[in-house]
């Protein structure tokens, strides 16, 4: 009781103010996870569900104390919503791993957990259409529920992560510009809110997620010679 007491009230001072030690460690399991998920490491999900329960606990400020500075309802979401997806990732990236390594056993190379590929067209404009429309709707729940002004950015980061992160189990290259959405958005409303280690943290995704991309997007063209001769490799647990 008394560690987690300790972990609950720990601040870390800066300057005139402090930052929360949850809301660092929680940022810094969440660097780890996308370090991973660029490398296309299974090991990157398990880190980011912790990182998104230590989170949790931050951003619903008012639940957990007054030394959150403000409550987002948005960000508490999808802290919840990145575990639910996590899990599914997490299942789909050890499948199609273990079908790869099973494929390249003659090898002795350790096998990626999948190759990348695009989202079709016709996902692409879905995935649009969802984020207009769902920012759309959350944005009076989140502003009902009291969510930190202003609550449109709020609901987009919502809908941004809850998009990226699926895309990401997907395996579609895609998800990377997404985030870079998210960022554009998630900067300035974490600033405002005062979750300056978030925001610092977003500020530094939205440079790492166009590195990701660019590294998935040479994968995924590398790999097309080899996936022509060897299409078990292409997506062993099976296209959406």
């Amino acid at each position: 009781m008394e560690i987690l007491r300790w972990l609950f009230e720990a601040q870390i001072p800066v300057g005139g103010s402090a930052l929360l030690l949850r809301e660092v460690l929680g940022n810094v399991f969440g660097l780890a996870s996308a370090l991973g998920g660029m490398r296309r490491k299974v090991w990157a999900w398990p880190a980011g569900i912790v990182g998104n329960l230590i989170l949790l606990t931050v951003f619903l400020g008012n639940v957990f104390g007054a030394a959150a500075p403000a409550t987002l309802w948005g960000q508490a979401g999808r802290q919840m919503m990145f575990i639910a997806v996590s899990v599914y990732g997490w299942q789909r990236w050890r499948q199609s791993q273990t079908a790869a390594a099973e494929a390249n056993s003659q090898t002795g190379h350790q096998a990626a957990a999948f190759v990348p590929r695009w989202a079709t067209v016709k996902t692409r404009w879905i995935l649009v259409a969802a984020m207009i429309i769902g920012t759309a709707a959350l944005t009076p729940l989140f502003d009902r529920l009291g969510s930190y002004p202003p609550v449109w950015a709020d609901a987009w980061t919502f809908m941004g992560s809850l998009l990226a992160t699926y895309g990401m189990a997907k395996g579609w290259t895609e998800f990377w510009l997404i985030w870079v959405a998210v960022d554009i958005v998630g900067v300035p409303l974490l600033f405002g809110a005062g979750y300056y280690a978030s925001a610092f943290m977003y500020l530094f995704y939205g440079a790492f997620t166009l590195i990701g991309f660019f590294v998935w997007w040479r994968a995924q063209r590398k790999s097309a010679t080899a996936i022509a001769h060897e299409p078990l490799l292409t997506d062993p647990v099976g296209h959406p």
